[in-house]
């Protein structure tokens, strides 16, 4: 009987690192993604202001220009923290609250410029404000969803697997 007992512990124990490894995979892969984009946006800010304008977020000037300078840094900060694995589970969950709404926004846009140019939905592509230039909708609705899905999966984990021992 302590044969079998034994015998079962190594699976459980390769178990618990191979999951660890896969959640300090995700939040290096968020928290990457997450700093290039920002910086790409933050090194062009007149760019970056004129393509937050598109979107019609706020009449306010000076709401639309504090948003395009902090916003980048923002996004620079959460990929830090997530790579470093401090605060995992918040910084997943603030990185959620900014993709959805931004998802939502690119979807709306990209369905006003289907209509207007009488396309397919999965044909629009225009530079959305993500860094990366001129997307494929589709595609940046997919990396999105997968960010976002990824996101939510270090939040679900336990402190000690999602952050290599911090959250």
């Amino acid at each position: 009987m302590p044969t079998e007992v034994t015998s079962s512990l190594p699976e459980a124990v390769q178990a618990r690192p191979r999951s660890r490894r896969a959640a300090i995979l995700a939040r290096w892969i968020v928290g990457a993604l997450f700093i290039y984009m920002g910086l790409s946006k933050a090194l062009d800010p007149v760019d970056f202001l004129k393509l937050v304008r598109q979107y019609d977020l706020f009449a306010n000037h000076y709401l639309l220009n504090l948003t395009a300078a902090c916003l980048p840094w923002f996004e620079v900060f959460c990929g830090v923290l997530l790579l470093a694995g401090i605060g995992v589970r918040g910084t997943a969950l603030v990185v959620i609250v900014m993709l959805i709404p931004f998802t939502i926004l690119v979807t709306d846009r990209a369905l006003d410029l289907a209509q207007l140019g009488n396309l397919p939905f999965c044909a629009v592509r225009f530079n959305c404000g993500c860094g990366a230039g001129e997307v494929n909708i589709c595609a940046k609705i997919l990396e999105n969803t997968a960010l976002t899905l990824l996101s939510a999966w270090l939040i679900w984990k336990q402190p000690n697997q999602a952050a290599g021992g911090a959250s």
